[in-house]
């Protein structure tokens, strides 16, 4: 398989899935949350955190703010659960 960037790879499967693509999704903050949730967690919670954040951002209208926001709010419990543990 040829080398490919996360955000090109981000926007092939955003148009295999039939998602608007001119949106700007940062894929830093996404493997942020992937990476905060399976060190504070555990590792499995990394993917289920991300599309549930995804899912959220979906949800709430699917706005570059609204995936942000989702993402935040997401990071933010990863966050509280290692300070709780």
């Amino acid at each position: 398989m040829q080398e490919i960037s996360l955000e090109d790879w981000a926007a092939t499967v955003a148009a295999e899935l039939g998602i608007e693509t001119d949106l700007d999704i940062d894929v830093e903050q996404i493997l942020d949350l992937a990476a905060v949730a399976a060190h504070n967690v555990k590792r499995p919670a990394a993917p289920v955190t991300a599309f549930l954040a995804g899912f959220a951002a979906g949800q709430a209208g699917g706005t570059t703010k609204d995936i942000t926001d989702a993402l935040e709010v997401a990071t933010a419990l990863c966050d509280r659960v290692e300070d709780d543990g």
